[in-house]
């Protein structure tokens, strides 16, 4: 007797330590496992940051209001998107499922009027049928299907094109470009497609999953979800790809992200998975911290754009077995004088690339200064690469009959190109040139990208320039974008992480307020655009005179 409630005490205690462990949502409750593409949106964190007023007060809002073509239904919608009996304060997923007939797109929520709500679906979709079983109601067409109960519904809406014909030939060829693409139709039943999204089993569905799990776990405004491995099923592609394993590239490849809209930035936290193999390479051969002293080399304040990355070049080589490549990389590396191994042993891992000193000499013409850097791990190896590219080079100008003129120089631990020959060797040749205040933003990850969309859209306008459109639209550009900050690539747990922050001008206001303004402005600009090109064509004398033949 003390034996059996001993172990039925150890059982229970290890029921409860399992439950604990094993991480379970709510948010994945209807959305299918294999579903290819999903998206969360916060409804109340959103409608607190962005209450729907503000929304109306927007002038692209009430051209909208003002279109006599909408219905007076969709006008009280309008004023209050409540009237749809959706809960808007509450969850809302977006989620696409990729299938043999194609895939669809639903939404899924809470209800918070269910009359209103059946009422909607014959108002917004007149002609539609109206059905219910199972304890469910539904309304159908041709192409969508909605099934509610008393507090949860889903929106369905079949997309058939997802369904690439086994024979729609991915390049034209040398008959001329394809012309004739078979219009697509898919059996799916849509009532059906709906019910099953609301009866889903739980096993079946995404809370059980513990990389969604994780995301959802996440204080965020928005979640995004994208299984690249499901988003590339059948697609007839794919066959060909097994030919060389390229598949291992796409074997549980997911990405996550939550995002924030906070003041005066967007806030991106990104997670990249993928299946055992491509895992076990990421967590062997992913790099430590990119170049800092690289990005100083710089010759040039004026940085539009920098990326940087370090990494374990041995990567490369597996990376290559796995995808089945390594044999047809050593085929075509061999008519240009080096390996594999050559290329491994040259690289010592670190990259640069980046692009500034933009000029805008007329309206067309646009003149940038690029350069790509790399460290140089055993210099023997890289002077193959290096007569590579000019044995390259050389065959291009032969067949092209000129060249753009792309200069390089090297040290010992450097190799650079680009198209200034004097910043390429001032490059080279000095440590410091520069100290960009964004370093600190940048450093200590294996991946480092910097944006500056200030710089960029400054070095666009051209004050000589007739098209007023262009010059509006960068002016109003310029009064929210900042610039754009990215770092990341460690290894946390099975996922490797990335930050992204987009920076905008006013520090203070809510960044979702400000797209809000932004897109007001902008409707704005084009709105009167349109006014002008429709005054100048009115104007236009557009009588016809026929001569007459005697």
């Amino acid at each position: 007797m003390q034996s059996t409630f001993r172990f039925s005490f150890l059982a229970i205690i290890a029921i409860i330590l399992f439950s604990s462990c094993k991480k379970n949502n709510t948010l994945g409750r209807y959305i299918p496992e294999n579903a290819a593409m999903a998206m969360h949106i916060n409804g109340k964190a959103l409608s607190e940051k962005l209450p729907w007023a503000e929304i109306k007060q927007q002038d692209y809002f009430k051209l909208l209001n003002a279109d006599t073509s909408l219905s007076a239904f969709m006008k009280t919608i309008l004023d209050n998107p409540e009237n749809t009996g959706i809960d808007i304060n509450n969850d809302i997923v977006i989620f696409m499922v990729k299938d043999s007939s194609g895939g669809f797109m639903a939404l899924q929520g809470t209800l918070n009027d269910k009359a209103k709500f059946a009422a909607m679906q014959s108002q917004a979709n007149p002609g539609g049928t109206a059905s219910g079983k199972e304890g469910l109601s539904f309304y159908s067409n041709a192409r969508t299907a909605s099934a509610w109960n008393d507090d949860k519904f889903v929106m369905l809406s079949d997309v058939p094109e997802m369904k690439m014909p086994k024979q729609f030939p991915m390049m034209p060829d040398s008959a001329g470009p394809v012309t004739d693409v078979p219009e697509i139709k898919t059996p799916r039943d849509l009532v059906t497609a709906a019910k099953n999204v609301l009866l889903l089993k739980e096993d079946m569905s995404m809370a059980k999953n513990e990389k969604f799990s994780d995301l959802v776990s996440t204080k965020a405004d928005m979640h995004l979800w994208l299984n690249a491995e499901q988003l590339n099923a059948n697609t007839p592609a794919m066959g060909a790809m097994a030919m060389v394993n390229l598949g291992k590239l796409y074997e549980g490849s997911i990405m996550t992200a939550a995002v924030n809209f906070e003041a005066g930035k967007i806030l991106m936290d990104v997670k990249s998975y993928a299946g055992k193999e491509m895992t076990e390479i990421w967590k062997k051969y992913s790099g430590s911290s990119a170049s800092m002293e690289m990005i100083k080399r710089i010759p040039s304040q004026n940085i539009a754009a920098v990326f940087a990355m370090n990494f374990k070049p041995e990567g490369i080589r597996e990376f290559l077995k796995l995808a089945g490549l390594d044999g047809l990389i050593n085929m075509g590396s061999a008519f240009m004088g080096f390996n594999l191994d050559d290329f491994i042993k040259a690289n010592k891992g670190d990259i640069l690339l980046t692009v500034g000193d933009i000029k805008k000499d007329s309206i067309s013409k646009i003149d940038a200064q690029f350069l790509f850097s790399a460290t140089i791990g055993n210099k023997e190896a890289f002077t193959k690469l290096i007569n590579a590219g000019k044995k390259l080079g050389q065959e291009k100008l032969t067949n092209s009959g000129k060249m753009p003129s792309i200069f390089y120089n090297l040290n010992e631990n450097l190799f650079a190109i680009g198209n200034n020959k004097t910043a390429i060797d001032q490059y080279i040749n000095k440590e410091n040139n520069s100290d960009p205040a964004f370093l600190k933003d940048i450093s200590g990850s294996p991946l480092a990208a910097y944006v500056n969309f200030q710089y960029i859209m400054s070095s666009m306008k051209n004050p000589n320039t007739t098209d007023s459109l262009e010059a509006a639209t960068l002016d109003a550009s310029m009064k929210v974008w900042d610039n754009l900050i990215i770092k990341g690539g460690e290894m946390k747990g099975s996922a490797a992480t990335q930050h992204v922050e987009i920076n905008m001008v006013n520090k203070t206001e809510n960044s979702l307020k400000q797209l809000n303004n932004y897109a007001g402005v902008m409707s704005n600009i084009m709105n009167e655009h349109k006014k002008k090109k429709d005054a100048f064509y009115n104007n236009l004398d557009t009588t016809v005179v026929v001569p007459v033949i005697k």
